[in-house]
């Protein structure tokens, strides 16, 4: 069941008398229970789009609507259904974690028992519950990030739109991080929506990944599938004998994309990702027959930053943001 849907959603800025158009009809949807990574170069209109989808901007053409509320004529019922963890803190600096989540609840209108059971039941999942006396200034920057994500929950919302949500974090922060992210949807049956300049969090997190350019989505399926269809297992295999011979031998292979001898001793082939040890152990076996011994191999397996280079042409961090 859809439950973010945007049709034609798109926005223009006027700089001088330039007018500048930064979401350029953007088509999306979002099962109810998807973890779904949003990404995109600096200035591609992912934030554009994000800030539209929760409300904070109002779109120039198209609708959206988050769990079945319109972005625009019901901006209201969309705040109550979403939980949105900016990437600037949450938290006022000089008021303590206690404090700060009990002024959530009150903003959303909460039942005080309810809204006490909600504090205490969050602090506990994100091990927040002992620091419920401490400054929000005195927190290591994960505990703070996680006081950000309590913030954003104490309302119970359907939706939570994620923004860099590990930005600036340690290594273990981040892993850290990623748990109670996955926590979200396996125990509270949340549908999550992230941007991340981390690939690596969107390939760990993401059952599907959207890619954004130039204000349109390029691209949507699951990180596999992306790798797959963009790009191929890189196998490079080193001979005892004459590698040009070893070419004609793995062109005879039907999972063998494409083969070229770098040197001498040396072959390349790509091959898909989809069952590539049994496409090497084929390989091995040809060049065997062939009687070319095999030396040693190497296998790498694309990545989703090399799926994203070929879409987009340019790094993550590209550009200038908008």
């Amino acid at each position: 069941m859809e439950i973010i849907v945007a049709d034609g959603l798109a926005r223009t800025f006027r700089s001088g008398k330039t007018t500048v158009s930064a979401v350029q009809g953007v088509d999306l949807s979002v099962n109810r229970g998807e973890i779904v990574g949003f990404l995109g170069p600096n200035g591609a209109g992912k934030t554009t789009t994000l800030r539209m989808l929760t409300t904070l901007l109002r779109p120039t053409a198209g609708t959206a609507r988050i769990a079945g509320a319109d972005i625009v004529t019901q901006a209201a019922a969309v705040r109550q259904r979403i939980g949105y963890i900016a990437q600037a803190a949450s938290a006022s600096p000089k008021h303590r974690v206690y404090e700060e989540m009990h002024l959530q609840a009150r903003l959303h209108r909460m039942e005080p028992t309810l809204a006490r059971r909600r504090i205490e039941f969050l602090l506990t999942q994100l091990e927040l519950a002992d620091l419920g006396h401490r400054m929000a200034c005195t927190l290591s920057g994960g505990q703070r990030r996680r006081l950000d994500v309590a913030l954003g929950l104490v309302h119970e919302p359907a939706v939570i739109f994620l923004d860099e949500p590990t930005a600036g974090l340690d290594p273990q922060s981040r892993s850290n991080l990623w748990e109670h992210i996955r926590w979200l949807r396996e125990e509270q049956e949340a549908t999550v929506f992230l941007t991340t300049h981390y690939l690596e969090e969107a390939d760990a997190l993401c059952d599907r990944i959207l890619v954004i350019d130039h204000g349109r989505i390029i691209a949507e399926d699951s990180s596999a599938n992306l790798k797959q269809s963009v790009a191929s297992t890189v196998v490079l295999v080193e001979v005892d004998g004459d590698a040009a011979s070893g070419v004609v031998v793995l062109e005879g292979l039907t999972e063998v994309r494409e083969v070229t001898a770098m040197d001498g001793k040396t072959l390349r082939m790509s091959v898909g990702e989809d069952d590539d040890d049994r496409v090497v152990l084929d390989a091995v076996t040809a060049l065997r027959a062939a009687g070319l011994e095999v030396r040693s191999f190497s296998l790498t397996r694309p990545t989703l930053e090399d799926v994203f280079f070929n879409l987009t042409g340019r790094a993550l961090r590209d550009g200038a943001g908008v």
